[in-house]
């Protein structure tokens, strides 16, 4: 993500931009009228711009033979020649309750058929190794999983589902708190270097380091046999749900489900953006990797310990000697010890997903990794933020080809964050460039041959996130999107402007962004739906509670 995948913290001055986390704030009923709507997004073909717009006459005042206002989409095909772009909805990550139940069925059973009915092609879900494997090693229980595909099934949509091997807590829009199976938090307590640790000895629980990646550490089990037992019994238990209702498989490969290092913390203020965050190679196991690729160099010394001199979470890339314009980065030393963190994660995500594709192997369900899109201090020459999680990406190197090419080994899908945001938006100080980065990736996946999907990461309502992500969909330089998976469920997202804006982004996407698309049509189709607390509408009403 760009903060995270989870964030609801935006640097854009957006209008009441609080959001609601869970399903359990849904409150009063939802009302599916046939009301046309008193705003559109329109998407200016020449400079691909977003703008509100608002009516400035009724639909009663519309003569019979006036032009209709329409939504200019964008053109462009797609890499795999079909230029509809499906575009899917994170549930919230609380959607499974500690217990493994399904959490407020009634108003998710509400929220998927609005969804459906605004031409959603389906959902996206956290399936949390920390809830399923709770009660001991290979005691799951996907209960609660269970119940959910088949009320998304009844309503005609598809589900991706994100096989979570993190903790869900400490990171921005993290609304609820679930912890690794308390089995594995064990071993941790009698093995702290299980987690990675940065160079001050401060632990992070996030996720099994990677070091360990093939030590038997979790009572007898390596910790990439347990993530491919767990797939193997999702696998099982939804055999019959595999390339129709279940379409996607989400593979978590670090925090956030992403595949970076956890070099950017948030829990207990240890980062703060746009800080350069930190390398997480000091538990012992990465520490004797260093040392031993250090000697096979014959450059001993370098294996002692990581760079001395890359600073604190909070600093700038000039506070610091490794990562200043001219820094240590830029040596010998510095391409060798960046050389070998990134290949660390670029192992780690291919065993993951040599496993991954051994489970779910003709079972009809695509696999997709996330990348993380972190784009402050882009526009410097050592891309510091990057390089400490573990994306070789400098101004000289791309670290973005190398992953795509380990993705499109495992023919997975790369998945990226960071679609809606534009360079304009961030602030001056941090170097931002989004726009700069997305090209790079888009770049780098059309050049592998690599599938390319999206995620806005911060939650965003307005028309110029949803225009930024028509125009990033498009495949003018690099690839395009094979689909989009939108930011999150919530009840901002069914006020009335907010949701219109979401209809017209789906139906723009569906038709590529190509076709012009009316604000309403003669058959009074259109959805909107609103939260209201009174009951006397004369609509079908669902009550939420």
């Amino acid at each position: 993500m760009a903060l995270t995948l989870r964030s609801s913290t935006s640097f854009v001055n957006l209008k009441d931009s609080k959001s609601t986390k869970t399903l359990d704030d849904f409150s009063g009923m939802v009302c599916f009228a046939q009301i046309k709507p008193s705003c559109r997004l329109r998407v200016k073909n020449s400079t691909q711009e977003a703008q509100l717009s608002r009516e400035r006459t009724s639909l009663s005042e519309v003569g019979r033979n006036e032009p209709r206002e329409i939504l200019h989409g964008l053109s462009g095909a797609h890499s795999n020649n079909d230029s509809r772009v499906p575009v899917f909805v994170m549930l919230p990550l609380d959607t499974v309750t500690y217990g493994g139940n399904l959490n407020k069925p009634r108003a998710l059973n509400a929220s998927l058929m609005a969804l459906k009915s605004a031409g959603v092609e389906g959902v996206m879900v956290d399936a949390w190794w920390g809830l399923v494997e709770k009660d001991g090693p290979m005691k799951y229980n996907w209960e609660g999983y269970a119940e959910l595909v088949k009320m998304v099934q009844k309503h005609g949509l598809k589900l991706q589902v994100v096989m979570s091997f993190h903790q869900c807590g400490g990171n921005v829009g993290d609304s609820c708190s679930i912890p690794l199976p308390p089995w594995a938090l064990e071993e941790i307590s009698k093995n702290p270097d299980l987690v990675y640790t940065d160079r001050s000895g401060r632990r992070n629980p996030e996720y099994i380091s990677l070091g360990c990646d093939s030590l038997p550490v979790l009572r007898g089990r390596t910790p990439i046999q347990v993530y491919s037992d767990y797939m193997r019994s999702f696998r099982e238990r939804f055999k019959d749900y595999l390339g129709d209702v279940i379409v996607e498989i989400q593979v978590g490969m670090g925090p956030c489900g992403e595949l970076r290092y956890p070099s950017y913390p948030e829990s207990n203020g240890t980062w703060r953006f746009p800080g350069i965050g930190e390398f997480q190679c000091y538990d012992k196991y990465m520490r004797a990797s260093l040392e031993a690729s250090a000697e096979a160099q014959g450059k001993k010394d370098w294996g002692r310990s990581g760079p001395h001199d890359s600073g604190q979470y909070n600093q700038f890339p000039e506070d610091t000697g490794f990562f200043r314009r001219d820094g240590t980065w830029n040596t010998e030393y510095g391409q060798f010890f960046l050389e070998w963190y990134s290949g660390k994660l670029l192992e780690h995500g291919d065993r993951i997903l040599t496993a991954a594709e051994a489970v779910f192997q003709g079972t009809g369900a695509k696999l997709s990794g996330k990348v993380a899109g972190i784009h402050w201090h882009y526009r410097t020459r050592s891309h510091a933020a990057e390089l400490t999680a573990g994306y070789y990406n400098t101004r000289h190197q791309d670290g973005y080809l190398p992953i795509a090419q380990m993705l499109v080994k495992h023919g997975v899908v790369l998945n990226f964050t960071c679609m809606e945001m534009r360079d304009g938006e961030q602030p001056g100080h941090a170097n931002c460039s989004p726009e700069g980065l997305v090209r790079q990736v888009k770049s780098a996946t059309k050049t592998a041959g690599a599938e390319l999907a999206g995620e806005n990461a911060l939650e965003r309502y307005d028309a110029g996130a949803y225009g930024q992500v028509l125009t990033t969909s498009r495949s003018d330089s690099g690839n395009g999107l094979s689909a989009f998976t939108y930011l999150r469920l919530n009840k901002r997202l069914f006020e009335a402007d907010n949701w219109r804006h979401l209809v017209d982004f789906v139906r723009s996407m569906s038709e590529g962004g190509r076709t012009r698309l009316p604000e309403s049509d003669s058959s009074r189709t259109d959805l909107y739906v609103r939260f209201i607390k009174e009951s006397n509408l004369k609509t079908k009403k669902a009550v939420l509670v």
